[in-house]
C-alpha cells in the first residue's frame, strides 16, 4: 500500500504534504513527522456531499484546492509519459536511469515553456 512507503518518500523538511485518497489514515500513524498531511477525500464520500448544504460546499471547495495543488505537481510527470513516451522503467543501472530521467525532465521544462520561448 502507498501508506506503508509514505515516510520513505519524504526527506524530512516538509511542512505540508498533499496526498491522494490512498493515504487515508496516515495522520493516525506514530511516525508521521512534523509535516501536516492534507489527504484527499475518497471519491465515493465526495460524491455524497450535498452542495446545497453550506458545510458540504466548503468541504467540496477544500477538496478542489487540494486537487489543484496535486495537479500542479503531477503535470510534469504527465508530460514525460505522453510527450516523451516514458511509460516503462528501463533496467540499465542507476546511473543511466538517472541520466535519462534528468534529461527527460529538462526536455519537459522546455516543452512547458515552448510558447514563451517562441516569443523571445
Amino acid at each position: 500500500h502507498d501508506i506503508n512507503a509514505a515516510l520513505a518518500l519524504l526527506h524530512g523538511e516538509e511542512t505540508d504534504v498533499y496526498a491522494d485518497a490512498g493515504y487515508q489514515g496516515i495522520e493516525k500513524r506514530k511516525q508521521t513527522g512534523s509535516a501536516r498531511w492534507h489527504v484527499a477525500m475518497r471519491p465515493s464520500k465526495r460524491r455524497k456531499l450535498n452542495l446545497k448544504d453550506p458545510l458540504d460546499a466548503i468541504y467540496d471547495k477544500i477538496e478542489r484546492l487540494k486537487a489543484g495543488i496535486r495537479a500542479k505537481v503531477e503535470h510534469p510527470f504527465r508530460i514525460l509519459k505522453r510527450q516523451f513516451g516514458y511509460l516503462k522503467t528501463r533496467y540499465r543501472g542507476l546511473a543511466k536511469n538517472t541520466a535519462q530521467i534528468t534529461t527527460l525532465f529538462a526536455l519537459g521544462n522546455l516543452w512547458m515553456m515552448r510558447k514563451a520561448l517562441r516569443k523571445a
